[in-house]
């Protein structure tokens, strides 16, 4: 993970902080909230597009939104910008090549930085990639789901497998050699033998990164109002287990809960998010977290409604909250456990400047139940603990 190196800051006396904090890593989230139609399954804060999107208003509003930011980070370089939805491909090029260009004279880029655009199959020919590509985008993320048409037909997804395959085609072929696939399992009535197909067929097409996940049940989503028949929990053992060996086989290392990735193409946006790095977030929904020199960490969260969003004489931080130092460790492990390897245990007293041996007690009773590595030099959870993740973190709750 290529970062910019922190450097100490120096806290105020009584501050109640390490010596050892630091600032770390600095992100962008940027939300793009329309989608063609809403998915069945998703909880996230998309909406289904008019007959028009109203790009220019949006990216003037994403620009203000950052102006109003800046204060907060000025002097931090951006390690990563990650484009989300909703489906950022609906956007134009053009309309992207002006947000990009209004970021970067605000905020400096690292030079390696990464920009990831979340995409999904059909909503954009090979001519848009390659201009998104011409833009400095060089990492895509493609929404497939399933390359099956009844699961694909379940899920409510408007595309199909090949146009899927094609997706992987064009990315390449538009210069992007570093790209995901998003995958589901655990689909509506899917055997093993279904989702493994749909793994080989991922597989095939060579991503760099592929995110594996089961596909669960969210509140105020259609399926929570109408559950679709879910494979069994024996069922779903198996298709983890043997997804899993699948993956490792052709070389793709799980690094997170649901992450795999060949060597060196773990997202770095992510495991900025994962090492409880700071984050920027601009647009409708957007969530951000940020430390400050003094040793506060704060969450925010942006107006919700993209009409509300766009409203004349609004705010755009609809709310926001420091981390007390109670909350910290718990916010902290939240976060890292997720991690196959977790974390080296300073990283702890460098993201909250909390002291390690806050931790001792709850490590000691995670350690004898076998959901937590024993070695001090790191904070990591045991195969055990990354299946049962809520059990192991119940005992960090402040």
């Amino acid at each position: 993970m290529n970062q910019p190196s922190s450097t100490p800051i120096p806290l105020p006396e009584g501050a109640g902080h390490h010596s050892a904090f630091e600032l770390p890593p600095l992100a962008l989230y940027i939300h793009i909230p329309w989608c063609v139609k809403k998915c069945p399954y998703c909880d996230f804060n998309s909406h289904a597009a008019g007959p028009t999107l109203p790009e220019e208003e949006y990216i003037d509003a994403l620009l203000a939104d950052l102006d109003e930011e800046l204060p907060q980070v000025y002097g931090r370089p951006l390690t990563s910008i990650f484009f989300g939805g909703g489906t950022p491909s609906l956007f134009s090029a053009k309309a992207l090549g002006r947000l990009l260009a209004g970021v970067e004279r605000r905020v400096p880029f690292a030079a390696d930085i990464e920009i990831t655009l979340e995409a999904n199959p059909g909503t954009f020919e090979q001519a848009k990639f390659a201009a998104y590509r011409s833009l400095g985008i060089n990492r895509l993320s493609i929404g497939v789901q399933s390359f099956q048409a009844a699961k694909l037909k379940a899920l409510g997804r408007i595309h199909d497998g090949d146009e899927a395959i094609r997706a992987a085609d064009m990315a390449r072929a538009a210069g992007f050699d570093n790209f995901n696939l998003d995958l589901m399992h655990g689909l509506p009535e899917q055997s093993i033998d279904d989702a493994l197909d749909d793994l080989r067929i991922a597989i095939a097409q060579a991503p760099t990164h592929l995110s594996w996940y089961q596909l669960t049940l969210e509140p105020n989503t259609v399926f929570w109002n109408q559950p679709p028949t879910l494979p069994e929990d024996d069922i779903l053992w198996d298709i983890q287990e043997a997804g899993q060996a699948l993956l490792a086989a052709h070389g793709y290392a799980q690094y997170e809960v649901s992450a795999y990735a060949q060597p060196g193409k773990a997202a770095r946006h992510n495991l900025n998010y994962w090492t409880f790095g700071d984050f920027l977030g601009i647009g409708a929904g957007a969530h951000a977290k940020l430390s400050r020199p003094d040793g506060t960490i704060s969450r925010s969260w942006k107006t919700r409604l993209p009409k509300d969003y766009l409203a004349a004489g609004k705010r755009f931080t609809a709310g926001e909250r420091a981390l007390s130092q109670d909350e910290l460790p718990f916010e902290f492990l939240m976060n890292v456990l997720r991690l196959t390897d977790g974390v080296a245990s300073e990283l702890f007293t460098q993201r909250t400047g909390l002291p390690l041996s806050l931790l001792a007690d709850a490590r000691a009773e995670a350690l004898s139940r076998g959901l937590l590595h024993s070695d001090p030099a790191r904070l990591a959870a045991t195969r055990e603990g990354q299946l049962f993740l809520n059990d192991l973190l119940q005992h960090f709750l402040p």
